[in-house]
């Protein structure tokens, strides 16, 4: 497939408040690999082959393993991810998937679990971030392979 357009040449404003959201949500705190599992798995979900590429790309720069991304499809059955990072996995499947036009109640107390208020706040813009990402690069066709991660190890 072809691209289809530059978005960020089409509207340049749009995508530096676009990439400030995203920056902002990346400085806030998150653990950074707990974060590229959250941007990697709502991109397996909307099927964006851009977005996975990178963000498995930035995963491996930082130190997450082969074994996890290779697993993150399976999370629910693969014994590789701590209890926090399933709970933080859960709310985002629930808010990528809008399946009942809600999150269910039990994925939220569950997350609310292993998060407090402001962390379950981060895991919500972190997903709610990717998934305009991956809506813009599933629209316009962008082309995985050619991203190279400039991410040092935390």
């Amino acid at each position: 497939m072809e691209p289809r357009m530059n978005i960020a040449q089409a509207q340049p404003e749009i995508y530096r408040a676009m990439r400030e959201l995203n920056r902002t949500v990346e400085g806030a705190g998150l653990d950074p690999k707990l974060l590229e599992l959250i941007k990697i798995r709502s991109s397996q979900l909307n099927h964006c082959a851009y977005c996975i590429d990178m963000h498995t790309k930035d995963a491996r720069a930082i130190g997450e393993t082969e074994q996890r991304l290779y697993a993150l499809s399976a999370w629910h059955e693969a014994p590789f991810f701590t209890d926090r990072e399933r709970a933080a996995l859960a709310l985002a499947e629930a808010v990528t998937v809008l399946t009942d036009g809600f999150v269910p109640d039990e994925v939220y107390a569950a997350a609310a679990e292993h998060f407090d208020e402001k962390e379950l706040a981060l895991v919500v813009w972190a997903t709610t971030v990717i998934n305009g990402w991956n809506r813009v690069a599933v629209a316009t066709r962008m082309q995985p392979g050619e991203y190279v991660s400039h991410r040092t190890p935390a």
